[in-house]
């Protein structure tokens, strides 16, 4: 069992920016993927941002150039460095990790809030 453990949403203006954070348990060498998703209220959770074991980077088009997915590795620690935030940025996000290629597993989320 992965668990993990999102923070950094909150309330901001718009063209502000939010750091979110997941930090996950186990070893990396173990995680195919990780990545962040978000849902915004009466929409599908959709796939903002992902890291493959080596590295590749992954990202919507509506966020490209706006936000970054980092990691460390050290710190088991995931990260979505948001600027630029638009009011249609508002929804849950969470943090996904593939497991092994077997397995998924999410976090709680965390909510992110861009006012006009």
């Amino acid at each position: 069992q992965v668990q993990l453990v999102e923070s950094g949403g909150g309330l901001v203006q718009a063209g502000g920016s939010l750091r979110l954070s997941c930090v996950h348990s186990g070893s990396f060498l173990d995680i195919k993927v990780m990545g962040w998703y978000r849902q915004a209220p009466g929409r599908q959770r959709e796939l903002v941002a992902d890291i493959s074991l080596g590295g590749i980077t992954n990202y919507a088009d509506s966020v490209k150039g706006r936000f970054t997915a980092s990691r460390d590795i050290a710190k088991n620690t995931l990260y979505l460095q948001m600027n630029s935030l638009k009011p249609e940025d508002t929804a849950v996000y969470y943090c996904r990790v593939d497991w092994r290629g077997t397995t998924n597993y999410w976090g709680q989320g965390t909510q992110v809030t861009v006012s006009s």
